[in-house]
């Protein structure tokens, strides 16, 4: 065989072997497309790992006296996490008390009415008054008669007779006086005494109250996450004093991609992933939005960048998933 036919015929059998190769790898590339595909019709779900949180704030602005958890501590609902300084508190504690005691004695006071020693003094007062008014009739007596021989000027029978009018006022009076005594005090005023006694027993009652939260104790059992302030400070009305994880287990808050949103609802089962570790844990879609929001930074892949989520949550169900610490980054699947 000449040259001339051996090269063509060497260059036929690349260019046979060169067509298979491209017919491989386009193949190659489809098989990869249509498995990009399969993957991308259901990517997974990220978000991260999270605990029900409780915040326990302060009702008073006091000094931090003494921690008595740390943070990471397992507690009861109602153990004490630590004490704010109560003094401020006790001094009008006990200014709250004596104004209970000073109404509780105004209302005894008037229930029992007047002393013995005050109606003794109101019967002698009318008793002088009473005398007072018999010479005054004894001298307007005269002076009548004094007046009647033209023995003594008008004006002298005037001033007898305005004394007569005086002691009889004053005899009036102390009837009125004695009367007022005998008679008691008006249930008017007991009533006003006892609304009197109420408002500041309550105002006590609410002291106390308030004194007793400065204590803070823990609202449920959980966790302590975390413990903002130290002995000596000073925190601010409302500040939170201490955050608790609370719950039997953490739940996954993915968020979920339109595409993804109608095939789902609450009870339905899913893998978790848990950035760091090597197998799944089930979980249950607890909750997921009815309206859409935009995606978050730490959930943005390729197109997904510029599409609306849902906001869901799913709890695990693993009893190793109450060990879990938050915040830790998730890839969620739908289970088989």
């Amino acid at each position: 065989m000449s040259r001339i036919a051996l090269y063509q015929a060497g260059s036929g059998e690349e260019l046979k072997m060169c067509a298979a190769a491209r017919i491989i790898a386009a193949a190659a590339l489809a098989a990869c497309a249509l498995a990009g595909c399969s993957e991308s019709s259901k990517p997974a779900l990220l978000g991260t790992l999270e605990w029900d949180r409780i915040s326990v704030p302060a009702e008073a602005s006091e000094r931090v006296l003494r921690l008595e958890v740390t943070e990471g501590a397992q507690v009861k609902a109602g153990d004490l996490l630590l004490r704010l300084d109560g003094q401020r508190m006790d001094a009008r504690l006990a200014q709250a008390q004596a104004l209970v005691e000073q109404s509780q004695a105004r209302l005894s006071e008037l229930i029992h009415g007047a002393r013995s020693e005050q109606l003794d003094a109101s019967r002698a007062a009318l008793a002088s008054a009473r005398a007072s008014q018999t010479e005054a009739k004894a001298q307007h007596s005269r002076m009548v008669e004094l007046s009647r021989r033209q023995l003594v000027a008008r004006s002298s029978l005037d001033a007898a007779r305005a004394t007569l009018d005086r002691s009889a006022a004053q005899v009036a009076s102390a009837e009125a006086q004695l009367l007022e005594l005998t008679q008691g005090t008006r249930p008017e005023q007991i009533a006003q005494a006892e609304a009197a006694l109420a408002s500041a027993r309550a105002s006590l009652e609410e002291l106390r109250l308030s004194r007793a939260h400065l204590e803070i104790r823990a609202p449920r059992a959980g966790r302590v996450d975390a413990l903002p302030f130290k002995a000596g400070d000073q925190p601010p009305v409302g500040a939170s004093v201490a955050s608790l994880l609370v719950g039997a287990a953490p739940y996954a808050r993915v968020f979920v991609p339109t595409s993804s949103r109608v095939g789902m609802h609450e009870g339905q089962k899913f893998l978790v992933r848990v950035q760091g570790s090597d197998h799944d844990l089930h979980a249950t879609l607890r909750s997921i939005a009815r309206e859409p929001a935009f995606t978050p930074y730490y959930a943005l892949t390729g197109d997904d960048a510029s599409r609306l989520v849902y906001r869901a949550e799913m709890v695990l169900t693993d009893p190793e998933a109450g060990s879990l610490p938050a915040g830790v980054p998730v890839q969620v699947h739908v289970a088989n």
